[in-house]
Protein backbone atom coordinates (compact mmCIF):
# COMPACT_ATOMS: atom_id res chain seq x y z
CA UNK A 1 0.00 0.00 0.00
CA UNK A 2 2.85 2.37 0.75
CA UNK A 3 4.26 4.17 -2.27
CA UNK A 4 7.37 6.31 -2.38
CA UNK A 5 5.48 9.14 -4.03
CA UNK A 6 1.77 9.79 -4.18
CA UNK A 7 2.33 11.70 -7.39
CA UNK A 8 3.11 8.39 -9.09
CA UNK A 9 -0.08 6.70 -7.86
CA UNK A 10 -3.22 6.36 -9.89
CA UNK A 11 -6.42 7.98 -8.68
CA UNK A 12 -7.81 4.56 -7.79
CA UNK A 13 -4.77 3.84 -5.60
CA UNK A 14 -5.23 7.12 -3.74
CA UNK A 15 -8.89 6.30 -3.13
CA UNK A 16 -8.00 2.83 -1.85
CA UNK A 17 -7.12 4.19 1.59
CA UNK A 18 -10.83 4.52 2.22
CA UNK A 19 -11.29 8.26 2.70
CA UNK A 20 -13.26 10.64 0.55
CA UNK A 21 -10.99 11.30 -2.44
CA UNK A 22 -9.13 14.56 -1.94
CA UNK A 23 -9.26 17.19 -4.61
CA UNK A 24 -6.07 17.58 -6.58
CA UNK A 25 -7.15 20.63 -8.53
CA UNK A 26 -4.40 23.08 -9.48
CA UNK A 27 -3.66 25.98 -7.19
CA UNK A 28 -0.92 28.56 -7.46
CA UNK A 29 1.70 28.06 -4.76
CA UNK A 30 1.54 30.35 -1.75
CA UNK A 31 4.42 31.19 0.53
CA UNK A 32 4.89 29.21 3.71
CA UNK A 33 5.14 32.51 5.52
CA UNK A 34 2.00 34.03 4.07
CA UNK A 35 3.67 36.67 1.90
CA UNK A 36 0.71 39.02 1.88
CA UNK A 37 0.56 39.20 5.66
CA UNK A 38 4.30 39.71 5.92
CA UNK A 39 4.15 42.44 3.33
CA UNK A 40 1.45 44.24 5.25
CA UNK A 41 3.32 43.91 8.53
CA UNK A 42 6.63 45.08 7.13
CA UNK A 43 8.24 42.58 9.49
CA UNK A 44 10.44 40.96 6.83
CA UNK A 45 12.62 42.40 4.05
CA UNK A 46 11.30 42.13 0.50
CA UNK A 47 14.04 39.68 -0.52
CA UNK A 48 13.06 37.42 2.38
CA UNK A 49 9.44 37.42 1.27
CA UNK A 50 10.49 36.40 -2.22
CA UNK A 51 12.60 33.59 -0.76
CA UNK A 52 9.62 32.26 1.17
CA UNK A 53 7.44 32.38 -1.91
CA UNK A 54 9.92 30.40 -3.99
CA UNK A 55 10.39 27.80 -1.25
CA UNK A 56 6.65 27.08 -0.89
CA UNK A 57 5.30 23.61 -1.71
CA UNK A 58 2.36 23.19 -4.04
CA UNK A 59 0.76 20.46 -1.94
CA UNK A 60 -2.76 20.56 -3.27
CA UNK A 61 -1.78 20.44 -6.94
CA UNK A 62 0.73 17.65 -6.33
CA UNK A 63 -1.88 15.24 -4.97
CA UNK A 64 0.64 14.23 -2.30
CA UNK A 65 -1.87 14.27 0.56
CA UNK A 66 -4.96 12.44 1.79
CA UNK A 67 -7.74 14.23 3.67
CA UNK A 68 -11.50 13.78 3.89
CA UNK A 69 -12.90 16.83 2.13
CA UNK A 70 -11.04 19.74 0.56
CA UNK A 71 -14.24 21.78 0.43
CA UNK A 72 -13.74 22.32 4.18
CA UNK A 73 -10.48 24.20 3.62
CA UNK A 74 -11.92 27.72 3.84
CA UNK A 75 -13.67 26.85 7.10
CA UNK A 76 -10.38 25.43 8.33
CA UNK A 77 -8.47 28.58 7.41
CA UNK A 78 -10.94 30.78 9.32
CA UNK A 79 -10.63 28.54 12.38
CA UNK A 80 -6.82 28.50 12.11
CA UNK A 81 -6.76 32.31 12.05
CA UNK A 82 -8.95 32.40 15.16
CA UNK A 83 -6.62 29.97 16.92
CA UNK A 84 -3.54 32.02 16.04
CA UNK A 85 -4.85 34.85 18.22
CA UNK A 86 -5.10 32.42 21.15
CA UNK A 87 -1.63 30.94 20.61
CA UNK A 88 0.81 33.73 21.54
CA UNK A 89 3.74 31.39 22.16
CA UNK A 90 3.74 30.03 18.62
CA UNK A 91 3.19 33.45 17.09
CA UNK A 92 6.13 34.77 19.13
CA UNK A 93 8.28 31.93 17.77
CA UNK A 94 7.43 33.01 14.25
CA UNK A 95 8.38 36.58 15.06
CA UNK A 96 11.59 35.71 16.90
CA UNK A 97 12.94 32.99 14.62
CA UNK A 98 11.28 33.65 11.25
CA UNK A 99 14.03 35.73 9.67
CA UNK A 100 16.72 33.23 10.65
CA UNK A 101 14.85 30.27 9.11
CA UNK A 102 16.33 27.81 11.64
CA UNK A 103 14.71 24.80 9.93
CA UNK A 104 16.09 25.55 6.47
CA UNK A 105 16.80 22.18 4.87
CA UNK A 106 15.03 20.20 7.61
CA UNK A 107 12.40 17.57 6.93
CA UNK A 108 9.95 17.20 9.81
CA UNK A 109 7.49 14.33 10.17
CA UNK A 110 4.73 14.94 12.70
CA UNK A 111 2.44 12.32 14.21
CA UNK A 112 0.15 14.33 16.45
CA UNK A 113 -3.62 14.96 16.56
CA UNK A 114 -4.49 16.82 13.33
CA UNK A 115 -6.51 19.58 14.97
CA UNK A 116 -6.81 23.31 14.39
CA UNK A 117 -4.24 23.91 17.12
CA UNK A 118 -1.85 21.45 15.48
CA UNK A 119 -2.36 23.31 12.21
CA UNK A 120 -0.90 26.41 13.87
CA UNK A 121 2.10 24.33 15.03
CA UNK A 122 2.56 22.88 11.53
CA UNK A 123 2.47 26.30 9.93
CA UNK A 124 4.90 27.66 12.51
CA UNK A 125 7.40 24.91 11.65
CA UNK A 126 6.89 25.63 7.95
CA UNK A 127 7.29 29.38 8.44
CA UNK A 128 10.62 28.68 10.14
CA UNK A 129 11.83 26.87 7.04
CA UNK A 130 10.85 23.21 7.51
CA UNK A 131 9.53 20.82 4.88
CA UNK A 132 6.67 19.22 6.85
CA UNK A 133 4.64 16.04 6.42
CA UNK A 134 1.95 15.10 8.93
CA UNK A 135 -0.40 12.38 10.11
CA UNK A 136 -2.61 12.08 13.16
CA UNK A 137 -1.75 9.95 16.19
CA UNK A 138 -5.35 8.87 16.80
CA UNK A 139 -7.96 7.46 14.43
CA UNK A 140 -10.72 9.73 15.77
CA UNK A 141 -8.94 12.98 16.62
CA UNK A 142 -8.52 14.62 13.21
CA UNK A 143 -10.56 17.74 12.56
CA UNK A 144 -11.18 17.42 8.84
CA UNK A 145 -11.42 21.15 8.21
CA UNK A 146 -8.03 21.63 9.87
CA UNK A 147 -6.43 18.99 7.65
CA UNK A 148 -7.95 20.53 4.52
CA UNK A 149 -6.93 24.03 5.59
CA UNK A 150 -3.28 23.01 5.97
CA UNK A 151 -3.24 21.31 2.56
CA UNK A 152 -4.88 24.33 0.92
CA UNK A 153 -2.31 26.56 2.59
CA UNK A 154 0.45 24.47 1.02
CA UNK A 155 2.34 24.28 4.32
CA UNK A 156 2.40 20.50 4.81
CA UNK A 157 1.52 17.21 3.15
CA UNK A 158 -1.22 15.84 5.40
CA UNK A 159 -2.47 12.25 5.58
CA UNK A 160 -5.31 12.22 8.11
CA UNK A 161 -9.08 12.09 8.42
CA UNK A 162 -11.51 11.47 11.25
CA UNK A 163 -12.58 7.85 11.59
CA UNK A 164 -9.62 6.03 10.07
CA UNK A 165 -9.41 2.26 10.38
CA UNK A 166 -6.25 0.87 11.96
CA UNK A 167 -5.01 -0.14 8.50
CA UNK A 168 -5.64 3.38 7.20
CA UNK A 169 -4.00 4.92 10.24
CA UNK A 170 -0.74 3.06 9.67
CA UNK A 171 -0.94 3.67 5.93
CA UNK A 172 -1.14 7.39 6.71
CA UNK A 173 1.84 7.11 9.05
CA UNK A 174 3.88 5.32 6.39
CA UNK A 175 2.94 7.91 3.76
CA UNK A 176 3.89 10.77 6.08
CA UNK A 177 7.36 9.37 6.83
CA UNK A 178 8.18 8.85 3.14
CA UNK A 179 9.25 11.86 1.09
CA UNK A 180 8.66 11.91 -2.70
CA UNK A 181 12.30 11.00 -3.33
CA UNK A 182 11.69 7.77 -1.35
CA UNK A 183 13.79 8.91 1.60
CA UNK A 184 12.80 9.84 5.14
CA UNK A 185 12.73 12.61 7.73
CA UNK A 186 15.35 14.51 9.70
CA UNK A 187 13.20 15.28 12.75
CA UNK A 188 10.17 13.71 14.41
CA UNK A 189 7.37 15.42 16.34
CA UNK A 190 5.75 12.45 18.07
CA UNK A 191 2.70 12.00 20.27
CA UNK A 192 2.62 8.55 21.81
CA UNK A 193 5.72 7.38 19.97
CA UNK A 194 4.19 5.68 16.93
CA UNK A 195 6.64 7.10 14.37
CA UNK A 196 9.56 6.38 16.70
CA UNK A 197 8.20 2.84 17.14
CA UNK A 198 7.83 2.34 13.39
CA UNK A 199 11.42 3.46 12.72
CA UNK A 200 12.90 1.26 15.45
CA UNK A 201 10.83 -1.79 14.49
CA UNK A 202 11.72 -1.16 10.86
CA UNK A 203 15.45 -1.06 11.60
CA UNK A 204 15.22 -4.29 13.62
CA UNK A 205 13.28 -6.05 10.84
CA UNK A 206 15.75 -4.87 8.18
CA UNK A 207 18.66 -6.28 10.22
CA UNK A 208 16.86 -9.60 10.54
CA UNK A 209 16.05 -9.62 6.83
CA UNK A 210 19.68 -8.93 5.95
CA UNK A 211 20.82 -11.84 8.11
CA UNK A 212 18.09 -14.40 7.35
CA UNK A 213 16.06 -13.06 4.39
CA UNK A 214 12.99 -13.53 6.58
CA UNK A 215 10.31 -10.89 6.07
CA UNK A 216 8.10 -9.66 8.95
CA UNK A 217 4.97 -11.78 9.29
CA UNK A 218 1.77 -9.94 10.31
CA UNK A 219 0.25 -13.32 11.23
CA UNK A 220 2.89 -13.76 13.93
CA UNK A 221 1.00 -11.50 16.36
CA UNK A 222 -2.56 -11.33 17.71
CA UNK A 223 -2.29 -7.57 18.26
CA UNK A 224 -4.41 -5.93 15.54
CA UNK A 225 -2.34 -2.75 15.52
CA UNK A 226 1.03 -4.50 15.44
CA UNK A 227 -0.21 -6.57 12.50
CA UNK A 228 -0.52 -3.29 10.61
CA UNK A 229 2.98 -2.22 11.65
CA UNK A 230 4.49 -5.49 10.45
CA UNK A 231 2.57 -5.24 7.16
CA UNK A 232 3.92 -1.73 6.56
CA UNK A 233 7.49 -2.81 7.32
CA UNK A 234 7.17 -5.93 5.16
CA UNK A 235 6.05 -3.85 2.17
CA UNK A 236 8.84 -1.35 2.83
CA UNK A 237 11.54 -4.04 2.87
CA UNK A 238 10.23 -5.46 -0.40
CA UNK A 239 10.76 -2.05 -2.01
CA UNK A 240 13.91 -0.96 -0.18
CA UNK A 241 15.51 -3.29 2.38
CA UNK A 242 17.37 -0.37 3.97
CA UNK A 243 14.69 2.34 4.05
CA UNK A 244 14.33 2.57 7.83
CA UNK A 245 18.04 2.02 8.45
CA UNK A 246 18.87 4.96 6.21
CA UNK A 247 16.19 7.13 7.77
CA UNK A 248 17.32 6.32 11.33
CA UNK A 249 20.84 7.38 10.36
CA UNK A 250 19.69 10.77 9.12
CA UNK A 251 17.24 11.50 11.97
CA UNK A 252 18.62 14.23 14.22
CA UNK A 253 16.11 13.61 16.99
CA UNK A 254 12.54 13.37 18.22
CA UNK A 255 10.50 15.57 20.55
CA UNK A 256 7.80 13.59 22.38
CA UNK A 257 4.48 15.03 23.53
CA UNK A 258 3.01 12.46 25.90
CA UNK A 259 3.60 10.43 29.06
CA UNK A 260 3.30 7.13 27.21
CA UNK A 261 5.71 8.14 24.47
CA UNK A 262 8.22 9.39 27.03
CA UNK A 263 7.99 6.07 28.89
CA UNK A 264 8.75 4.20 25.67
CA UNK A 265 11.72 6.45 24.98
CA UNK A 266 13.08 6.04 28.50
CA UNK A 267 12.96 2.26 28.20
CA UNK A 268 14.82 2.41 24.88
CA UNK A 269 17.39 4.84 26.29
CA UNK A 270 17.95 2.71 29.41
CA UNK A 271 18.49 -0.43 27.33
CA UNK A 272 20.75 1.27 24.78
CA UNK A 273 18.27 0.75 21.95
CA UNK A 274 17.43 4.41 21.26
CA UNK A 275 18.70 5.25 17.78
CA UNK A 276 18.72 9.07 18.05
CA UNK A 277 18.43 11.85 20.66
CA UNK A 278 15.04 12.57 22.21
CA UNK A 279 13.62 15.56 24.05
CA UNK A 280 10.88 14.99 26.63
CA UNK A 281 8.36 17.76 25.98
CA UNK A 282 5.69 16.14 28.16
CA UNK A 283 7.49 16.81 31.43
CA UNK A 284 8.19 20.46 30.73
CA UNK A 285 6.28 22.28 33.45
CA UNK A 286 4.55 24.43 30.84
CA UNK A 287 3.27 21.24 29.23
CA UNK A 288 2.42 18.78 31.99
CA UNK A 289 0.99 21.31 34.43
CA UNK A 290 -0.94 23.19 31.75
CA UNK A 291 -1.96 20.92 28.88
CA UNK A 292 -2.48 17.90 31.15
CA UNK A 293 -4.22 19.70 34.03
CA UNK A 294 -5.95 22.77 32.58
CA UNK A 295 -6.51 21.29 29.13
CA UNK A 296 -8.27 18.22 30.53
CA UNK A 297 -10.20 20.36 32.99
CA UNK A 298 -11.67 22.12 29.96
CA UNK A 299 -12.04 19.29 27.45
CA UNK A 300 -13.43 16.47 29.62
CA UNK A 301 -16.79 18.14 30.31
CA UNK A 302 -16.83 19.42 26.73
CA UNK A 303 -16.54 15.86 25.42
CA UNK A 304 -19.10 14.47 27.87
CA UNK A 305 -21.70 17.09 27.03
CA UNK A 306 -21.21 16.96 23.27
CA UNK A 307 -21.42 13.17 23.31
CA UNK A 308 -24.35 12.67 25.68
CA UNK A 309 -25.88 16.02 26.72
CA UNK A 310 -25.77 14.65 30.25
CA UNK A 311 -26.40 16.89 33.24
CA UNK A 312 -23.19 16.47 35.24
CA UNK A 313 -24.42 18.19 38.38
CA UNK A 314 -25.57 15.71 41.00
CA UNK A 315 -24.17 12.69 39.14
CA UNK A 316 -21.53 10.40 40.60
CA UNK A 317 -18.23 10.50 38.70
CA UNK A 318 -15.20 8.30 39.18
CA UNK A 319 -11.81 9.51 37.94
CA UNK A 320 -9.42 6.58 37.69
CA UNK A 321 -5.96 8.02 38.31
CA UNK A 322 -5.02 11.30 40.00
CA UNK A 323 -1.91 12.33 38.08
CA UNK A 324 -1.85 15.62 36.20
CA UNK A 325 -4.58 14.49 33.79
CA UNK A 326 -6.69 13.04 36.59
CA UNK A 327 -6.30 16.19 38.67
CA UNK A 328 -7.72 18.30 35.86
CA UNK A 329 -10.58 15.86 35.30
CA UNK A 330 -11.48 15.67 38.99
CA UNK A 331 -11.44 19.47 39.24
CA UNK A 332 -13.80 19.67 36.26
CA UNK A 333 -16.29 17.21 37.72
CA UNK A 334 -16.17 18.88 41.12
CA UNK A 335 -16.70 22.30 39.52
CA UNK A 336 -19.74 20.92 37.70
CA UNK A 337 -21.13 19.76 41.08
CA UNK A 338 -20.70 16.05 40.46
CA UNK A 339 -20.08 13.80 43.47
CA UNK A 340 -16.53 12.84 42.56
CA UNK A 341 -14.57 9.75 43.53
CA UNK A 342 -10.92 8.98 42.72
CA UNK A 343 -9.01 5.71 42.42
CA UNK A 344 -5.24 5.68 42.88
CA UNK A 345 -2.29 3.33 43.37
CA UNK A 346 0.15 6.03 44.52
CA UNK A 347 -0.17 7.04 48.22
CA UNK A 348 1.10 10.56 47.50
CA UNK A 349 -1.46 11.17 44.75
CA UNK A 350 -4.14 9.54 46.91
CA UNK A 351 -3.33 11.89 49.79
CA UNK A 352 -3.45 14.86 47.41
CA UNK A 353 -6.90 13.76 46.28
CA UNK A 354 -8.09 13.51 49.89
CA UNK A 355 -6.76 16.98 50.67
CA UNK A 356 -8.68 18.32 47.64
CA UNK A 357 -11.90 16.91 49.05
CA UNK A 358 -12.23 13.77 46.92
CA UNK A 359 -13.13 10.34 48.27
CA UNK A 360 -10.41 7.83 47.37
CA UNK A 361 -11.91 4.41 46.71
CA UNK A 362 -11.28 1.21 44.80
CA UNK A 363 -13.24 0.71 41.60
CA UNK A 364 -14.83 -2.40 43.04
CA UNK A 365 -16.30 -0.38 45.93
CA UNK A 366 -18.23 2.02 43.72
CA UNK A 367 -18.61 0.38 40.30
CA UNK A 368 -22.35 -0.20 40.68
CA UNK A 369 -23.25 3.38 41.69
CA UNK A 370 -21.17 5.54 39.33
CA UNK A 371 -22.76 7.47 36.45
CA UNK A 372 -19.57 8.66 34.73
CA UNK A 373 -16.30 6.73 34.54
CA UNK A 374 -13.15 8.43 33.25
CA UNK A 375 -9.85 6.55 32.98
CA UNK A 376 -6.77 8.76 33.16
CA UNK A 377 -3.93 6.52 34.34
CA UNK A 378 -1.63 5.99 31.35
CA UNK A 379 -1.72 2.27 32.19
CA UNK A 380 -3.63 -0.68 30.75
CA UNK A 381 -6.52 -2.89 31.90
CA UNK A 382 -8.13 -0.32 34.19
CA UNK A 383 -11.82 -0.93 33.49
CA UNK A 384 -12.35 -4.57 32.56
CA UNK A 385 -15.38 -6.45 31.23
CA UNK A 386 -16.27 -7.70 34.72
CA UNK A 387 -16.54 -4.09 35.87
CA UNK A 388 -18.69 -3.02 32.92
CA UNK A 389 -21.09 -5.87 33.54
CA UNK A 390 -21.69 -4.56 37.08
CA UNK A 391 -22.35 -0.93 36.06
CA UNK A 392 -25.72 0.76 36.37
CA UNK A 393 -27.88 1.25 33.29
CA UNK A 394 -26.55 3.94 30.91
CA UNK A 395 -23.35 4.49 32.89
CA UNK A 396 -20.91 6.44 30.71
CA UNK A 397 -17.50 4.80 30.19
CA UNK A 398 -14.74 7.01 28.81
CA UNK A 399 -10.97 7.35 28.57
CA UNK A 400 -8.83 10.47 28.49
CA UNK A 401 -5.54 8.87 29.45
CA UNK A 402 -3.91 6.37 27.12
CA UNK A 403 -4.58 4.99 23.64
CA UNK A 404 -7.42 2.44 23.76
CA UNK A 405 -6.30 -0.16 26.30
CA UNK A 406 -7.27 1.45 29.61
CA UNK A 407 -10.75 0.10 28.89
CA UNK A 408 -11.15 -3.58 27.98
CA UNK A 409 -12.70 -3.00 24.56
CA UNK A 410 -11.53 -6.40 23.29
CA UNK A 411 -13.31 -8.13 26.15
CA UNK A 412 -16.46 -6.08 25.61
CA UNK A 413 -16.51 -6.89 21.89
CA UNK A 414 -16.23 -10.63 22.62
CA UNK A 415 -18.74 -10.60 25.48
CA UNK A 416 -21.89 -11.09 23.44
CA UNK A 417 -23.13 -7.60 24.32
CA UNK A 418 -25.00 -5.86 21.49
CA UNK A 419 -23.39 -2.72 20.12
CA UNK A 420 -25.84 0.05 19.23
CA UNK A 421 -24.32 3.08 17.54
CA UNK A 422 -25.99 6.28 18.71
CA UNK A 423 -23.86 8.73 16.73
CA UNK A 424 -20.19 8.88 15.68
CA UNK A 425 -17.96 7.84 18.59
CA UNK A 426 -20.93 7.21 20.92
CA UNK A 427 -22.06 3.59 21.32
CA UNK A 428 -24.44 1.80 23.65
CA UNK A 429 -23.43 -1.73 24.60
CA UNK A 430 -26.42 -3.78 25.81
CA UNK A 431 -25.82 -6.85 27.96
CA UNK A 432 -28.03 -9.91 28.20
CA UNK A 433 -29.35 -8.56 31.53
CA UNK A 434 -30.97 -5.66 29.68
CA UNK A 435 -28.60 -3.11 31.18
CA UNK A 436 -26.51 -1.05 28.81
CA UNK A 437 -23.47 1.20 29.13
CA UNK A 438 -22.49 4.15 26.94
CA UNK A 439 -18.91 3.91 25.64
CA UNK A 440 -17.29 7.03 24.19
CA UNK A 441 -14.81 7.05 21.29
CA UNK A 442 -14.44 3.25 21.39
CA UNK A 443 -12.26 3.62 24.49
CA UNK A 444 -9.87 6.09 22.87
CA UNK A 445 -9.38 9.72 23.89
CA UNK A 446 -12.91 10.99 24.36
CA UNK A 447 -12.03 14.68 24.47
CA UNK A 448 -10.68 14.42 20.92
CA UNK A 449 -13.07 11.76 19.63
CA UNK A 450 -16.23 13.41 20.95
CA UNK A 451 -15.12 17.05 21.05
CA UNK A 452 -12.22 19.14 19.74
CA UNK A 453 -9.59 18.46 22.38
CA UNK A 454 -7.85 21.14 24.41
CA UNK A 455 -8.38 24.84 23.69
CA UNK A 456 -5.89 26.86 21.68
CA UNK A 457 -4.31 28.82 24.53
CA UNK A 458 -3.18 25.80 26.53
CA UNK A 459 -1.99 24.04 23.37
CA UNK A 460 0.09 27.09 22.54
CA UNK A 461 2.09 26.34 25.66
CA UNK A 462 2.62 22.69 24.67
CA UNK A 463 3.42 23.45 21.05
CA UNK A 464 5.80 26.28 21.83
CA UNK A 465 7.78 23.66 23.76
CA UNK A 466 7.65 21.41 20.70
CA UNK A 467 8.92 24.19 18.44
CA UNK A 468 11.76 25.11 20.79
CA UNK A 469 12.71 21.44 21.21
CA UNK A 470 12.84 20.95 17.45
CA UNK A 471 14.98 24.07 17.01
CA UNK A 472 17.28 22.85 19.78
CA UNK A 473 17.76 19.47 18.10
CA UNK A 474 18.23 20.81 14.58
CA UNK A 475 20.59 23.66 15.41
CA UNK A 476 22.75 21.31 17.48
CA UNK A 477 22.82 18.49 14.94
CA UNK A 478 26.58 18.86 14.44
CA UNK A 479 27.68 20.03 17.88
CA UNK A 480 27.57 16.72 19.75
CA UNK A 481 25.44 18.33 22.46
CA UNK A 482 22.83 15.57 22.34
CA UNK A 483 23.63 11.87 22.54
CA UNK A 484 21.23 8.97 22.03
CA UNK A 485 19.49 9.71 25.32
CA UNK A 486 16.31 11.27 26.62
CA UNK A 487 16.59 14.94 27.65
CA UNK A 488 14.29 17.37 29.46
CA UNK A 489 13.75 20.90 28.19
CA UNK A 490 16.01 23.26 30.21
CA UNK A 491 14.38 25.32 32.95
CA UNK A 492 15.32 28.57 31.18
CA UNK A 493 13.31 27.57 28.12
CA UNK A 494 10.42 26.32 30.24
CA UNK A 495 10.21 29.71 31.91
CA UNK A 496 10.50 31.42 28.53
CA UNK A 497 7.46 29.53 27.28
CA UNK A 498 5.46 30.69 30.31
CA UNK A 499 6.64 34.27 29.87
CA UNK A 500 5.48 34.33 26.24
CA UNK A 501 1.90 33.67 27.36
CA UNK A 502 1.57 36.17 30.21
CA UNK A 503 0.88 39.20 28.05
CA UNK A 504 -2.20 37.61 26.54
CA UNK A 505 -3.62 37.36 30.07
CA UNK A 506 -2.53 40.88 31.01
CA UNK A 507 -0.24 39.48 33.72
CA UNK A 508 2.61 41.65 35.03
CA UNK A 509 5.65 40.08 36.64
CA UNK A 510 7.36 41.63 39.63
CA UNK A 511 11.08 42.24 39.03
CA UNK A 512 13.56 40.70 41.42
CA UNK A 513 16.21 43.11 42.70
CA UNK A 514 19.88 42.20 42.58
CA UNK A 515 20.01 41.99 46.37
CA UNK A 516 16.94 39.76 46.51
CA UNK A 517 18.38 37.47 43.83
CA UNK A 518 21.67 37.17 45.68
CA UNK A 519 19.82 36.43 48.91
CA UNK A 520 18.18 33.34 47.46
CA UNK A 521 21.09 32.43 45.20
CA UNK A 522 19.64 32.94 41.72
CA UNK A 523 20.00 35.35 38.81
CA UNK A 524 17.50 38.24 38.62
CA UNK A 525 16.28 36.95 35.24
CA UNK A 526 15.98 33.34 36.40
CA UNK A 527 15.74 30.41 36.39
CA UNK A 528 13.70 31.03 39.52
CA UNK A 529 13.37 27.47 40.80
CA UNK A 530 15.84 24.58 41.15
CA UNK A 531 15.40 21.46 39.06
CA UNK A 532 14.06 19.66 42.14
CA UNK A 533 11.15 22.10 42.60
CA UNK A 534 7.73 20.41 42.15
CA UNK A 535 5.32 22.98 40.82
Amino acid sequence: MLKSSVASESASERRSAGATPASAGARAPVSAGGASRLARSGARPFAFRILLATMAKNVEASGDFKVADMSLADFGRKDIELAEVEMPGLMSCREEYGAAQPFAGARIIGSLHMTIQTAVLIETLAKLGADVRWCSCNIFSTQDHAAAGVVKGNTANVFAWKGETLEEYWWCTAKAVTWPDASGADLIVDDGGDVTLLVHEGVDAEKKYEATKALPDPASTDNAEFKCVLAIIKASIERDPKFFTKMAARIVGVSEETTTGVHRLQVMADTGKLLFPAINVNDAVTKSKFDNVYGCRHSLPDGLMRATDIMISGKKACILGFGDVGKGCAQAMKAAAAITYVTEIDPICALQACMEGFQVVTLEEVVSIIDIFVTSTGNKDIIMLKHMQQMKNNAIVSNIGHFDNEIDMAGLEKSGATKINIKPQVDAWRFASGNQIIVLAEGRLMNLGCATGHPSFVMSSSFTNQTIAQIELWTNKSTGKYDKKLYLIPKELDEKVARLHLGKLDAHLTDLTKDQAEYIGIKPAGPFKPATYRY
